[in-house]
């Protein structure tokens, strides 16, 4: 007699398909910011109506403006004066605040050395500077840069030296123990703790840029978002000073997202998260 055996079919194992759920997250998020941005405009016209344009620009008013401003390119070159002027300062800030708040959050005598003049002048707001940088610098372009530069590098350096000392104490024990010196514990333990405080020091520093580009421009510039915003008051162009504010929202919404996702790509092994 012969006895034949047979396998039974394995049985397939059906996986959750995670690209059509990411696929309709990533359609929900567009939906709530669709929602948000028409609830915002709605409230906008509501707002507009109520007080009148000489107060208020509607939005169809301020599009009717933005098109006017781009139209003799006074927009894209206010636009491109000042972006240039905040991504100048801001990057020689962060690259100077990084390895300055490494160094503090290290070595002791460098922090009480220079812990004082950091805490004294990072109180000091950068438009109390803004006579200052035009009397020494002019109304070139260096003043607003060296301005931004200032706004930038302290919140830099405070975030990483926070980082920095924030660094668990028995990783560095462990790495010493196991022969480590003062350049690899730098690199493999404290460099990539101190990584997602640089990067939140370099979103805090871009949006004071912001802040201190306005000022600055107003003062001892005649091209760029704060000076456009300054010269549509005096011609008592409401609807300019709404197409200004805008831009430089949208313009620092941009750049924050731009730097999230490069921050994501480039340093998500160290824990940079969106």
């Amino acid at each position: 007699m012969t006895i034949t055996t047979t396998e039974a079919a394995a049985p397939t194992r059906t996986r959750p398909r995670r690209t059509s759920r990411a696929g309709g997250q990533g359609l929900r998020t567009i939906g709530l910011y669709v929602l948000a941005v028409v609830v915002g405009l709605g409230v906008w016209q509501l707002v507009a109506m109520k007080y009148g344009p000489s107060l208020v620009a509607s939005p169809s008013q301020t599009l009717s403006a933005a098109g006017e401003l781009a139209s003799d390119g006074t927009l894209g070159n206010s636009v491109i004066a000042s972006s240039r002027r905040i991504l100048i300062g801001w990057g020689l800030g962060v690259l100077v605040g990084a390895p300055i708040g490494l160094l503090i959050g290290q070595i002791r005598i460098v922090r009480q050395l220079l812990e004082p003049y950091i805490e004294f002048f990072r109180f000091i707001p950068p438009v109390a500077f803004v006579t200052l940088a035009v009397v020494w610098l002019g109304i070139g372009e260096s003043s607003k840069i060296v301005l931004i530069f200032y706004t930038a590098v302290f919140i830099v350096t405070l975030n990483t030296s926070a980082g920095v000392m924030a660094v668990n104490e028995n990783k560095l024990r462990a790495a010493a123990s196991l022969g480590a010196n003062r350049r690899q514990i730098l690199q493999r333990i404290v460099l990539p703790s101190t990584v997602p405080y640089i990067l939140t020091g370099a979103r805090l520093a871009m949006g004071n840029s912001f802040l201190t580009i306005v000022s600055a421009e107003i003062v001892a510039s005649q091209v760029g978002l704060g000076s456009l915003i300054w010269t549509s008051r005096n011609y008592g162009r409401i609807d300019w000073v709404f197409v200004g504010i805008i831009t430089l929202g949208v313009l620092g919404l941009v750049y924050d997202r731009v730097l999230r996702v490069i921050a994501v790509r480039v340093l998500h092994k160290y824990g940079a998260k969106v």
